[in-house]
C-alpha cells in the first residue's frame, strides 16, 4: 500500500505497464496491474506472470484510467499486458467529455 499523489510513477513488475499519477485521494491505496502491485520506477522487476490475468484486459497508452467514483485518475504512459486496478477495484478508461453543440 502507498499514499498516491499526482506525479507520481509507478511501474508493473512482470511487465511494460507504466503509468503516471493524474488525481487521488489523500489515503494510502493499492495500485495493481493484474492482480501484481506496481512498484517505483527505479525498482526492479521480477519475473512471473500476472496473478489475475483477464482475457483481453491490457493498459493502453495514452489512456486515462478511473475508478467508478471518479477518484483515482492514472493515465497510462506505456502499454502492457494486465488490468489496472485500485484497492481490487478493475479501473476503466475514461471517456471524454461531450462537447456543447455550436447552434
Amino acid at each position: 500500500m502507498r499514499l498516491l499523489k499526482a506525479g507520481t510513477r509507478a511501474k508493473c513488475a512482470v511487465c511494460d505497464t507504466e503509468v503516471m499519477v493524474v488525481r487521488a485521494a489523500p489515503v494510502e491505496v493499492q495500485v495493481t496491474c493484474g492482480g501484481v502491485e506496481l512498484i517505483a520506477m527505479d525498482g526492479a522487476k521480477a519475473p512471473g506472470a500476472h496473478v489475475d490475468a483477464a482475457a483481453g484486459q491490457s493498459a493502453l497508452v495514452g489512456k486515462r484510467y478511473v475508478n467508478a467514483a471518479d477518484v483515482v485518475e492514472l493515465l497510462c504512459t506505456k502499454g502492457g499486458k494486465g488490468q489496472l486496478a485500485v484497492g481490487g477495484e478493475p479501473l476503466s478508461v475514461k471517456q471524454a467529455k461531450p462537447l456543447p453543440s455550436s447552434d
